[in-house]
This record gives C-alpha cells, sequence and structure tokens, in this order.
C-alpha cells in the first residue's frame, strides 16, 4: 500500500492556520499572563479594578462600555505607545477606570464592519500629557508586536464576546476614536493602520461633537481609499477625508460614567513657619526677643473617596486649627496641628508688661 505524506509547506500552512485559529480564540478568562514577548502589562486581569492597573485588555461594545489605551503615568502617546494600558468605562473587567467628567462627548456607531467610538474629552485625567498632539495605537508595530505591546481587544457588538485582530485607536490629550473591526476578510481594510499621522477625523469620520449617542451606521468608505486608487502616507497631495457615513437609530445619553471621581495626585507634606517678634524698650535701651514655632502643618495624608467600587486619591489638605471633616463616602487622615509654642502668645505679653513697669509708666 502506498501512503502519501503531506509536503513540509503543507504542514507548515497547517500550523500557522492552527496557531491563528488558537489566538482568534483568547478570552478574557483565557488569556495567558502576558501575549507577546516583551509586553510591560498584563491580560490576566481579573475583575477589580485599580488605578494603578496594568491590565492591557481593551474592550469597545457600546457607549456604556467602552475602553481607551492610554499612558499608565504621564506622558505622550508617541512616548509610551508600547506600554499602553486600558482605561475604561465599566468596572469589573480589571482595568483602570476613567474618570466621570473626563469624557465630554462620545458617539458610538455599529456598522456592517466595524464598531467605532469618536469623541473628545480631557484626556489629561487618563496620563495623557498636556499638549500632545497624540499618536495612533494599534496590533501593528514596526516589530510585529502591537502598539502597546500585548495589547488584546475584545467586543461583543458582533455577536459573543470575542477578541477583535484588527482595530487603530488614536489618542491626544483632547481627542479620541476607536474602531474594531468585525472579524472577516474586510477587516483589515476598514482598521488601516499607514496612516498613523492623519490623526481621528481623517481616519474615523465621525460625531466630534458634545453629546452623547448611539447609532446604526453605514459603513462608509474605507480610510485611504478612493474609487479604485489608494492613497499612502507621504504623498504630495493629501486629499480629503471620506464623509461621515450615515447613523440611523439613535440613542441619545445625556451623560456616561464609571462613577470613578477624579481629585488630583497626592501633594508632598510641607511646613510653613511663623515668626512672632515682641520688643520691649526701658530707659536705658532695648531688648528684642523672638519666639519661632510651626503655625501650620500640612499633612502627608491623604483623602480618600470611595465611589462605585473604585477608590482614588486626593491631594492633601491643609491643616491648623480647622478640624477635619468627614462624610459617608470621605475618609480624611490629617495631622496632629498647629505645633504653635505657648511662648508665642504670654511671653511678649509679660515682656511689655515688664518694660513699662521699668519705664515706670505702671505702678503696682
Amino acid at each position: 500500500m502506498t501512503r502519501s505524506l503531506l509536503p513540509s509547506r503543507t504542514l507548515l500552512a497547517i500550523a500557522v492556520l492552527v496557531a491563528n485559529s488558537s489566538i482568534a480564540q483568547l478570552l478574557p478568562g483565557n488569556a495567558p499572563a502576558k501575549s507577546q514577548a516583551g509586553q510591560a502589562g498584563t491580560n490576566q486581569c481579573g475583575t477589580a479594578n485599580s488605578q494603578t492597573s496594568q491590565c492591557q485588555n481593551a474592550f469597545l461594545n457600546s457607549l456604556d462600555d467602552f475602553c481607551l489605551y492610554a499612558p499608565p503615568t504621564v506622558g505622550t502617546i508617541g512616548d509610551t505607545e508600547r506600554i499602553e494600558v486600558s482605561y475604561c468605562t465599566k468596572g469589573g473587567q480589571g482595568t483602570r477606570l476613567i474618570p466621570d467628567g473626563a469624557i465630554t462627548g462620545a458617539h458610538v456607531i455599529h456598522t456592517p464592519d466595524f464598531v467605532q467610538v469618536t469623541g473628545f474629552g480631557k484626556l489629561t485625567m487618563i496620563n495623557v500629557a498636556a499638549g500632545d498632539a497624540g499618536g495612533e495605537l494599534d496590533p501593528h508595530g514596526a516589530d510585529g508586536n502591537g502598539n502597546p505591546i500585548g495589547g488584546l481587544v475584545f467586543s461583543s457588538a458582533f455577536g459573543p464576546l470575542q477578541q477583535i485582530k484588527e482595530w487603530t485607536n488614536f489618542m491626544s490629550d483632547s481627542e479620541f476614536c476607536f474602531r474594531a473591526c468585525k472579524p472577516g476578510p474586510n477587516a483589515a481594510t476598514f482598521c488601516q493602520h499607514i496612516y498613523d499621522v492623519m490623526g481621528c477625523q481623517w481616519n474615523m469620520p465621525g460625531n466630534y461633537d458634545a453629546g452623547f449617542s448611539e447609532c446604526n451606521a453605514d459603513s462608509g468608505e474605507p480610510m485611504g481609499v478612493y474609487g479604485t486608487s489608494t492613497f499612502h502616507q507621504g504623498q504630495p497631495a493629501t486629499p480629503a477625508a471620506h464623509p461621515a457615513p450615515a447613523s440611523s437609530n439613535c440613542q441619545f445619553a445625556s451623560s456616561i460614567g464609571s462613577g470613578f471621581t477624579f481629585t488630583g495626585a497626592p501633594a508632598p507634606p510641607t511646613t510653613t513657619t511663623s515668626t512672632t517678634t515682641s520688643t520691649t524698650t526701658s530707659g536705658t535701651g532695648s531688648t528684642t526677643t523672638t519666639t519661632t514655632g510651626d503655625s501650620s502643618t500640612t499633612s502627608g495624608a491623604s483623602t480618600t473617596t470611595t465611589t462605585g467600587g473604585s477608590t482614588i486619591t486626593s491631594a492633601p489638605t491643609s491643616t491648623g486649627t480647622t478640624p477635619a471633616t468627614t462624610s459617608p463616602s470621605t475618609s480624611t487622615t490629617t495631622s496632629a496641628g498647629s505645633a504653635l509654642s505657648v511662648s508665642n502668645t504670654w511671653v511678649p505679653a509679660m515682656l511689655s508688661f515688664t518694660g513699662l513697669l521699668v519705664a515706670g509708666l505702671v505702678t503696682l
């Protein structure tokens, strides 16, 4: 009996197919700790939210459930693109939360080929450096790894939750856009990653106005494709952006939020010093006594506010003679209070009184 062996190239192709199929099945519950070599964060994120989370899983599902990639500490997108972490509007995914008020406009569209969110806000609240014109994040970095390395994107916009292999996310200090393309033959076309200097409104035409909406929409035209011609970044003439695709069945919201309150980072402890000077004058000369003491101490402790299952630490408060106050959602720890010496108050008075006696202005 003659046996036919598969050629080595066929075996290799099958191995690659199996590997890709395995990668395509990654979900938050079965993802490895690190999905790419050199990854700074993790894909095993659990469910507990933390503003120090290193989770690099992002979700793009709906108006009240989407994430953005941004720096783990304050920096520009260009400098931190390899290590970005995920900030989300919904808790329970092990990521950082987008603070309430950070997003002042967000508009989601669901199309046959992709789901997309566009908008703007105070993205310095998620560590994008002030003044940063931004950059692109996508799964196709120059070395074959993603930006961020190991960033995984998931969506339930097309059915059960699944990994999205083609996506693109532009971020600046005030504008964002994120598109996740439906797995299939059109995914790479509608989620191009070669127009990284063209920005949000050229790559993802849509609604960038104030307010919040979620609509169905047509897919429109792929970025960079104009009929039978394809524009390449760097060509002498840059064509205009495509018009935003037509939308329908829109739903509107007055606001979105994670329930997480941003109040800033804690400041280092500081101490201010006061100096009390008293001068005594007699007939034979004058004496000056100076007493120095701490008049106000700023505590190194912080105010911690817990809202919606997330915690943020605010700047410490300056104490002195003002007592600390506590609300049901806020606990405040302050320093021991003013360190004024008793000599600041009664010693100068006694010295002045003695001086008057010596001068003969007061008799007992």
